[in-house]
Formats: C-alpha cells, structure tokens, sequence
C-alpha cells in the first residue's frame, strides 16, 4: 500500500473517533466540541489537501504490515481527546482561545507551505527560497507541529506533550534532515542554510548577509 493510505485512514477517522468519544463518556462541553472542530476539521482539510496538491513522499510504496503498523502508531495522536473527554474537565476560556489561535496559525502554516512547494517544483526544480521557506526550511513542520500542540493543550495532560515530542524526535527531526541532506546536492544550498532555519525561522539573520555580500 502507499504510505497515505493509513495516514489518510487516520485523519478522515479522527472526527468519528472524537465525536464517538463525546457520546460514549456523555460529554459535550466546550472543550469537547472545541476539539471535535478542530481536530475533526483538521483531518477533512487533510484529505482535501491530498487530492488538491498531494506529498510526493506519501506516493511511496510500503509493505501492508508497515501500514497497519503505522495506522496504530498514529493512533497515539488520539490520545489527547481521549484525556480531554473521558476527564470531564473543561479547560479555561483563555486556554480555549489560545489553543484556537495556535491552531489557526499551524494550519495556514502548514497547508499554504505544502501548496507553495507543490505548485512550485510541479513547474520548475531547485531549492524554494522564497516565500514561506525565506527563512525556515520546514514551514510545514513547523505548522504541523502548532496544530498538536494546540490539541495537546486543551487535554491539559502531560502524556499529550509527551507524544507530540516522541513525533517530532523520531518523524520530524529525521525528516528534515534527510530532507537538508537531499537539497545539498545544489551548490547554494550552503548559503540558503545560513539563512533559513531547520524548523523554527531565522528572523535576524538578513543584515549580516546583506554586509557580508557587500564585502565581497
């Protein structure tokens, strides 16, 4: 199968999964249905994203075990609606519209990033430079990581943040740096490196570059 498959599995899953919690544990607050819309509409936009401008790294081919396998790892990202649910507890206002925010930020992130890339190498090869990859070389990550961390927020558990971090250690990190290792077959690469960062943007970096063109 290809990688997608349980990873879309997952996410068109996740509103079901979370709506069937509230059900099942007779909790409809608003930290509940909070999460259902944000999650839930998270995973939908997911697919909507797959049909529209898909990940080429997705495309890969992997053996069925690895896909069930894979499905259930996922499945740890379930772990925060289930706290936040199954508890009862309803977070803070301010928290609610904090974790909104963030999640906000990471999907623009996220998706407008992804589309960037796509429609850009579907029409010419070579680094991205501009735009959302100016200054950070991994906006998706980085808009990915914002979104779990929002869900992670209004379960109000450690365990959630835990999971996040195990993700972006051993899926995120090495990611991206198989991805640096890829792009460093360009002869620019060196400089874009020094100017963008590997998740979270160099924003103060411009004016040494600019001097150092300069003197040369």
């Amino acid at each position: 199968m290809k990688v997608k498959y349980p990873i879309n599995f997952h996410k068109g899953l996740t509103f079901f999964i979370v709506l069937g919690l509230m059900f099942f544990y007779h909790n409809f607050t608003i930290g509940a249905w909070v999460y259902l819309a944000l999650h839930g509409t998270y995973g939908f936009l997911w697919l909507l994203k797959d049909r529209i401008f898909p990940d080429r790294q997705w495309e890969q081919e992997i053996p069925n075990l690895m896909g069930i396998i894979g499905f259930f790892v996922l499945g740890l990202y379930w772990v925060a609606p289930f706290i936040l649910i199954s508890s009862g507890t309803v977070p803070p206002l301010p928290l609610v519209a904090a974790a909104i925010s963030l999640n906000i930020v990471g999907v623009f992130l996220h998706f407008a990033s992804d589309a960037q890339k796509y429609y850009t190498l579907k029409y010419k090869t070579g680094l991205i430079t501009e735009g959302f990859f100016a200054r950070c070389r991994n906006t998706n990550y980085l808009g990915e990581v914002l979104i779990y961390l929002a869900f992670a927020m209004l379960a109000q558990h450690w365990l959630p943040f835990l999971i996040l971090g195990l993700f972006i250690a051993m899926v995120f990190v090495p990611n991206m740096l198989k991805k640096d290792q890829s792009l460093s077959r360009y002869p620019e690469f060196e400089e874009y490196k020094e100017s963008s960062g590997l998740l979270f943007p160099k924003l103060f970096i411009s004016r040494n570059l600019n001097k150092e063109e300069t003197t040369a």
